[in-house]
């Protein structure tokens, strides 16, 4: 029997901010909103500092959160929070900032350094976190988890735990509208590796089962649509809902092998998370599927897919993921610009810190660290 969880209050639509500010009044007179500089300066986060005077909530606001949050960002913001006296934070932007208001909120009453909760469940009572996302595709609105890197260790840290998951979450397809082709890429295919993940993941559940169907069939109908034209209203709400349904995905059932080696990808060579699991996708997905064919094969059926058997239908499916990579010009290794022989040299060390990260344990086949070795090669044609 699995354990299903949620944030406490979702908002959608055009209004979502809107009705969503008469809950965040219930978290606290004054809030810390963490974001990126770009977004900081944005007509979004005028509207939301507009909206908390209006409903007398006290504001900072810090805008210093990269594309890779690391454990120095999360030192000054948990600062600022204690300086100013914050009750509650606010997350807004892309993954990043979502990700970093978490881990503020979690480290203003915790102790030692955010380092000291790698692997460990973070519990206690933490402050509450509003996430508002600016992208469609980390789902960080919606998990119980965070990714920080150690900046010691190059390392991304996945801290996790129940308090993690947002306590508001403002669903608004309108603040994505203005995403560059790149982001939506990236961020798109993030959302898609999520609900893939969780759908043939080990722990999936009939739940998430749901959920992930239904962020599947969005993402593939609609990511191409929003990729070629941003201000497609539509294409951007539904994938803004397909984001928010691929993170429940993976707070309940977890993600697999992409994930597990995307992550070192990002700490050792700065890749945006969205970019290294596209990345990744069609090598990790291929050598996955003769584990969990008949679960690829469902996925085909979601997307309007027809062959005379599972194998066939889950070889189709996993075309159509490689047209998609194609469409949306997601680079390998090499084009974006990583030497080979900076490559090679970290092979062993990706390989190491991928299996122990767990998560290519949940793939329903059994992967070794040779298995990381190959897979890594691959995408260098070494």
């Amino acid at each position: 029997m699995s354990h299903f969880f949620i944030p406490n209050h979702v908002f959608t639509g055009e209004d979502a901010l809107q009705q969503a500010l008469p809950y965040m009044k219930q978290l606290g007179e004054k809030a810390l909103i963490v974001t990126g500089p770009h977004v900081g300066k944005s007509p979004m986060v005028e509207k939301l500092r507009e909206g908390l005077e209006e409903i007398n909530i006290a504001y900072k606001q810090f805008d210093e959160i990269s594309t890779e949050p690391d454990d120095t960002m999360i030192q000054k913001g948990v600062a600022i929070y204690q300086k100013e006296k914050a009750q509650f934070v606010i997350g807004i932007g892309g993954g990043s900032p979502l990700d970093a208001a978490k881990a503020i909120a979690a480290m203003s009453v915790l102790g030692g350094e955010i380092a000291d909760y790698m692997g460990k469940e973070i519990e206690g009572e933490i402050p509450g976190i509003v996430a508002i996302p600016t992208t469609a595709g980390t789902g960080s609105e919606a998990t119980r988890f965070t990714v920080i890197t150690d900046s010691k260790k190059d390392v991304k840290m996945l801290l996790k735990g129940d308090k993690l998951i947002p306590d508001i979450a403002v669903l608004c397809g309108e603040n994505t509208h203005d995403m560059s082709r790149k982001v939506t890429a990236m961020t798109g295919m993030d959302a898609l590796t999520h609900a893939v993940e969780a759908y043939t993941s080990r722990c999936a559940s009939p739940l998430t089962d749901v959920y992930a169907k239904s962020a599947v069939k969005r993402i593939m109908k609609y990511l191409p649509i929003a990729y070629q034209n941003g201000y497609n209203a539509k294409a951007r709400e539904q994938m803004t809902l397909a984001a928010y349904e691929a993170g429940v995905c993976i707070n309940n059932s977890s993600v697999t092998l992409v994930h597990g080696m995307s992550r070192p990808i990002g700490a050792l060579f700065h890749v945006p998370h969205g970019m290294s699991n596209a990345m990744l996708l069609d090598a990790c997905l291929n050598w996955a599927m003769d584990g969990a064919t008949m679960r690829f094969a469902r996925l085909g059926e979601e997307i309007g897919l027809k062959e005379e058997s599972d194998e066939k239908l889950a070889q189709a499916f996993l075309a159509q993921i490689k047209e998609l990579v194609l469409l949306l010009q997601i680079p390998t290794p090499k084009e974006y610009g990583i030497k080979q022989e900076d490559w090679e040299a970290v092979i062993d060390k990706m390989a190491t810190d991928a299996i122990a990260s767990g998560s290519p344990a949940n793939t329903r086949k059994e992967i070794t660290k040779e298995d990381c070795i190959k897979i890594y090669q691959s995408l260098y044609d070494l």
